[in-house]
């Protein structure tokens, strides 16, 4: 099984409540299955830039005419996703690692997923719509909050937008540890809360490998 690990904290592992999850989330499953192949891409030290118009003629003119030649800068406004997409086109399981700010995700993501989730890469455009050329068959988020969500919270932007854009892409299961309540000023079960989502992100971890 080839897992693909975005890291979209810039914190240290020491203060990152999200970055423990992933410990843990790994440390199970690497027990549960020591062969699995884990590929770490820490978003900081691997920045995608901006989509630019160039890139979206790149991703998107050969599409409407196969005949489409990109320009030279074109081809180089696609080089960082020409350079990062085939590990997640190869991957079985990716496991994206991160915070909630401002309800969604860090910008650094959404950015990345821009630049990765395009067609001729992690799919290709049918008469029906986007036609999957990858193996991802789960995606995991372990995530952490300073504020308290509750199930189908309208104040959760991140989510939905997560299911909307790997669904996109065929992939619908989609698997959840949230550490929510992280203030501990304001919550006082904080460290409950953070024990439980790491209890869950154990058994997403031994989940995975027995499907």
């Amino acid at each position: 099984m080839n897992v693909l690990h975005l890291i979209a904290n810039p914190k240290p592992s020491e203060t990152s409540v999200s970055k423990k999850l992933a410990l843990e989330f790994f440390s199970a499953l690497m027990e549960k299955d020591p062969d699995v192949v884990v590929e770490n891409v820490d978003l900081y030290q691997n920045k995608p830039p901006f989509v630019s118009a160039d890139a979206l003629n790149y991703f998107w003119r050969p599409v409407i005419d196969p005949a489409y030649i990109p320009s030279k800068a074109e081809e180089n406004a696609a080089n960082y996703s020409n350079n990062n997409a085939q590990a997640m086109i190869d991957a079985d399981v990716v496991v994206l690692t991160m915070p909630v700010w401002l309800n969604s995700m860090p910008a650094i993501l959404k950015a990345w997923l821009d630049q990765i989730v395009v067609p001729g890469k992690l799919y290709r455009m049918g008469p029906d719509g986007p036609v999957p050329t990858h193996h991802i068959r789960t995606v995991v988020l372990l995530v952490s909050s300073d504020s308290v969500y509750k199930e189908n919270d309208p104040a959760d932007g991140l989510t939905p937008a997560i299911r909307a854009i790997f669904s996109w892409i065929g992939v619908d299961d989609i698997r959840i540890a949230w550490a929510d309540g992280q203030d501990s000023e304001r919550h006082f079960d904080s460290a409950e809360r953070r024990d439980m989502a790491i209890e869950a992100a154990r058994e997403i971890a031994e989940e995975i490998v027995d499907d």
